[in-house]
C-alpha cells in the first residue's frame, strides 16, 4: 500500500515487510545468535548506571501496568524454581552475603528494632503455645 503520490512505501510499511521476510527466512537460531551479539555489543557500550536506569525504568513501568497478585504470582514461580535448582548450602551463602551487607549498611538502632520485633513475635509465640 503506497501513501503517497508517487506510489512509495512508507518506512514502517517497508520495515514490516522487510521484517517479515527476515522472519520467513530464519530459525531460532539466527535470532538467537543476532540477539547475544548484540547483548555483547551492548555490555561492551554501557556501565552499570546505563543498566540500573533501563532496569529502574522497567520496574516503574512494570509496577504500573501490574497488581499485587501478578507479583505474588511471579514470587512464588520464581521461588519454587530457585528451591528445585538449589540446596542448602546455597541459600546458607546467599544469607550469609545478605548478613554481611545489611551490616555494612545499617547501624546499632537497626539491630536494636528488629531484636524487639523478634522478642515481640517470640513472646507472642510462646504464649499461643
Amino acid at each position: 500500500m503506497a501513501n503517497n503520490s508517487n506510489d512509495k512505501m512508507s518506512r514502517e510499511e517497508a520495515g514490516r515487510k522487510g521484517g517479515n521476510k527476515t522472519a520467513r527466512e530464519h530459525n531460532k537460531d539466527f535470532y538467537q545468535d543476532i540477539g547475544q551479539k548484540g547483548g555483547e555489543k551492548t555490555a561492551k557500550e554501557h556501565d552499570q548506571e546505563f543498566y540500573q536506569e533501563i532496569g529502574e525504568k522497567g520496574g516503574k513501568k512494570t509496577a504500573r501496568e501490574h497488581n499485587k497478585e501478578f507479583f505474588e504470582d511471579i514470587g512464588e514461580k520464581g521461588g519454587k524454581k530457585t528451591a528445585r535448582e538449589h540446596d542448602k548450602e546455597f541459600y546458607q551463602e546467599i544469607g550469609e552475603k545478605g548478613g554481611e551487607q545489611t551490616s555494612k549498611n545499617q547501624d546499632k538502632e537497626f539491630y536494636k528494632e528488629i531484636g524487639k520485633k523478634g522478642g515481640k513475635n517470640s513472646n507472642n509465640s510462646n504464649n499461643n503455645n
